[in-house]
């Protein structure tokens, strides 16, 4: 494997390493009960990363197309979700892990409800829930929140989807089951054929990693900025996710990889790490649960290697990052606007630091900071009669832990006691409660007001 040419690369190379490990892993085997789906090349092998920057990271066969299939599930629940709200939507569809595979006949005894809207039943369920005059109505909604989610326009294989049709018996079979027993209100053939049509549309791993990341993302697609659903639907479509979207291996799944996911047997996989990123995954062949065996090893060694275990951060207390930002502009690592900042910052070193936060920021986090400023403004010149300017970029940060933001206005108090300015640029606001801070929405601004008042001398 070739040593990155950026930084960036980094991640690629990463990925580039786990795919590489994995190729030569032939366990497990094409699904064939969907004749068209038997016709799948099994060396497809694909990792996509997207990050809530929008940033993608690929290796292997991100670009080669596959069927959506279960995968579908969680966006299409979202949907529901949306359309009817949390109770409406579980008062026909359970929300506990059955424990069994994802085609089993199992129904709430009093209820008649399936287990939850991973498994095959509540998913049917769920599609039946998405309001819509008409099926054609009804489908067309569901492809636009699936598209919404991609980042693009998707299409449905319709050869996969006359492959459905032909071989639906048990769908059939738990469709009229539910129907007697009340949990689906809907027509069977008209639910059905939405339902297929949704298990059949076209994605790739990149697709599913962006879609991933925008659950990660509170709703927001990284790629477009387009909002496609609220953040609290995202925290219950994860939370399934969590615990039922890798059917009867979810708890094996939670141990060991500790990420939402779900599954499709076509071969893809999706995942989300909140508030970091998504991931897609593709390789056709499956294992005994249904799983793509590729897909579920290469996630597993991803949130292994970067700690994504979502009961890790609080056990490990912080997951920020907190850097001077002198180098990063110097090398144009940033944004394109980056490169009259790291001008501003060289014209008036002695003066002017920038630092930079991404991630969680805890008490941690916003201790290093101070450590760091602490050893700047000692390191400045003795002879420097300019009031020092701080510029902190939250553009990143992910959340501010309550004695961060304590710690951030205890600074800002100090620095305005002593002449200096700290300056905040924040996108979302959420440093305006913060005494002392200037506000400036983009980074750019918040440089251009720092290089105005670099020199200038002290108030009072």
């Amino acid at each position: 494997m070739a040593a990155p040419e950026k930084l960036s690369d980094i991640v690629t190379s990463f990925l580039d390493v786990v795919h590489d490990r994995l190729i030569g892993d032939r366990r497990g085997a094409v699904a064939d009960y969907i004749p068209q789906l038997a016709e799948a090349d099994p060396e497809l092998f694909g990792i996509a990363l997207c990050g809530l920057n929008g940033r993608v990271y690929e290796s292997g066969d991100t670009a080669a197309e596959f069927t959506i299939q279960s995968v579908s599930k969680p966006f299409a629940y979202s949907l529901a979700l949306d359309d009817c709200g949390l109770d409406t939507v579980h008062a026909q569809v359970g929300a506990e892990p059955s424990g069994e595979a994802f085609n089993s006949v199992k129904l709430e005894a009093s209820t008649g409800r399936p287990p939850n809207p991973m498994v095959n039943a509540g998913a049917i369920v769920t599609t039946s829930l998405v309001a819509g005059g008409s099926a054609e109505d009804r489908f067309a909604r569901i492809l636009a929140r699936l598209s919404a989610f991609a980042g693009r326009e998707l299409t449905v294989d319709e050869a996969v989807l006359a492959s459905e049709q032909e071989s639906a018996d048990r769908n059939r079979a738990l469709a009229y089951l539910m129907h007697g027993a009340g949990s689906l209100t809907a027509p069977v053939l008209e639910t059905l054929d939405t339902y297929f049509r949704q298990c059949s549309v076209l994605v790739t791993a990149r697709d599913i990693a962006v879609m991933g990341a925008t659950l990660a993302n509170g709703g927001v697609n990284p790629m477009t900025g387009e909002r496609v659903t609220s953040a609290e639907t995202c925290q219950h479509v994860m939370t399934i996710m969590a615990t039922c979207g890798m059917y009867d291996y979810a708890g094996e799944w939670l141990l060991r990889a500790g990420l939402p996911a779900k599954s499709g047997v076509a071969g893809g996989l999706v995942a989300s790490s909140p508030g970091e990123f998504g991931l897609g995954l593709f390789s056709p062949r499956l294992d005994a649960s249904g799983a793509s065996v590729r897909g579920v090893a290469a996630a597993q060694q991803l949130a292994n290697g970067f700690g994504l275990h979502v009961l890790h951060r609080p056990l490990t207390l912080s997951a920020s990052e907190v850097m001077s930002a002198g180098d990063e502009l110097a090398a144009g690592l940033g944004a394109e606007q980056d490169a009259a900042a790291a001008q501003i910052l060289q014209e008036n070193a002695d003066d002017l630091a920038v630092w930079r936060l991404r991630g969680y920021i805890d008490f941690d986090g916003a201790e290093r900071l101070l450590l760091d400023l602490d050893a700047w403004i000692e390191a400045r010149p003795a002879d420097r009669e300019s009031p020092a300017v701080i510029v902190l970029d939250l553009t990143e940060v992910t959340q501010l832990q309550s004695v961060a933001v304590w710690m951030l206005a205890a600074l800002a108090t100090w620095c305005r006691a002593r002449g200096m300015k700290v300056i905040a640029s924040d996108p979302q606001g959420r440093s305006l409660g913060v005494a002392g801070f200037s506000q400036s929405a983009g980074f750019d601004d918040a440089m251009r007001d720092a290089a105005a008042r670099v020199g200038a001398p002290p108030a009072g």
